[in-house]
């Protein structure tokens, strides 16, 4: 397996002000590279060779090998589970009033269901799932410490969920005390003050966007009721692959990450299909006309799998939740066969 080398030193000089040095580190999309090689074209020359100062996958694959998911995580995607979708082909049946998307991964196996999950819904409070990868990220490029005092300004202060709303404006709080308040009990007012201290809407989009999330944009800050804000299954599903696979953060956040998301106070999502003896890391959504849940299920057997459901459902109705805990069941339990620790 290859990477192109360009060896033009007026090309090198016009990348390198483009990719600063805490970005070298973070995934650059093949999108990305055959931008630059379509503007720069008459001025390079290309190599094949390898690039070891750039720590990024590679993007260029040998065409016999399976493709990667995403484009750029290296988790080579296997077979679509049919007997899998025909389960929640036919659940789907009979919750026809529902307009759900579904991805699902096997992290072993590379093998996956995908049902609409390239779809764009609204994000609802999943999207403080990716805001929370980007804060690690910040604390790992020390940045950001996770006993810095943040600032409850008034503008920040949100309705719906979370209780800092009754608080008084002008209060302190540490960043893992907001932090743990955006993912535990959703807080809208955490989650602002969060969005803040990592510099507003349009520098997490862009993070988003480096990272090859292609749905996942902030529009407004939370509570977003009206679900302008929008992300995928897939999207979501992409970002734990990333965080599983060790690309965006140390094996020291993804530690406290995990740990987070495990202590997630809703568990009438995917976690209620959770068997005996697994465990969830994952961040819900909900505003009414629609439920998500995303995140990294473990089996006791010691295998992985990675999951991203949004349902668009008549407000409030129970049945979204309980179509979602019957899917993650049935995914769940599929997953769970000895038989299936093989890749087909």
């Amino acid at each position: 397996m290859s990477a192109v080398l360009i060896t033009s030193p007026s090309l090198a000089s016009d990348i390198k002000s483009q990719i600063s040095d805490d970005n070298r580190s973070l995934l650059v999309s093949a999108r990305d590279w055959n931008y630059l090689l379509a503007n720069y074209s008459s001025r390079i020359s290309i190599q094949r060779n390898l690039i070891p100062q750039l720590k990024q996958p590679e993007i260029f694959t040998n065409i016999d090998d399976p493709p990667l998911f995403g484009g750029i995580i290296p988790i080579p995607l296997g077979k679509e589970m049919p007997e899998l979708k025909s389960q929640v082909r036919a659940l789907m049946a009979h919750y026809s009033f529902l307009k759900p998307g579904m991805f699902f991964l096997d992290v072993e196996t590379g093998n996956y269901l995908n049902i609409d999950g390239e779809k764009v819904f609204p994000a609802a409070s999943t999207i403080k799932y990716p805001i929370l990868i980007a804060l690690f990220e910040q604390i790992d490029a020390g940045k950001i410490k996770l006993d810095e005092k943040l600032v409850m300004r008034r503008e920040l202060v949100a309705s719906g969920s979370g209780d800092l709303q009754y608080k008084r404006a002008g209060i302190k709080l540490s960043v893992m005390e907001t932090v743990n308040k955006m993912i535990t009990i959703s807080d809208n007012t955490a989650s602002n003050m969060i969005i803040d201290r990592l510099g507003g809407k349009a520098k997490l989009n862009q993070r988003f966007h480096t990272w090859g999330l292609k749905n996942t944009v902030i529009r407004n800050m939370l509570g977003d009721f009206k679900g302008t804000n929008t992300t995928s299954p897939a999207d979501l599903v992409r970002l734990s692959a990333l965080v599983d696979q060790h690309k965006l953060i140390s094996e020291g956040s993804q530690f406290q990450v995990l740990d987070v998301l495990r202590h997630c106070h809703n568990n009438k999502l995917l976690a209620a299909g959770v068997g005996k003896g697994g465990t969830i890391a994952h961040k819900t959504g909900d505003i009414g006309f629609l439920v998500g849940d995303a995140g990294i299920i473990s089996l006791p057997n010691g295998k992985h799998y990675l999951a991203g459901i949004f349902v668009i459902r008549p407000h409030d109705d129970e049945r979204g939740r309980e179509f979602v805990r019957q899917v993650s069941r049935i995914v769940y339990q599929y997953l769970d066969q000895p038989k299936l620790s093989q890749k087909y």
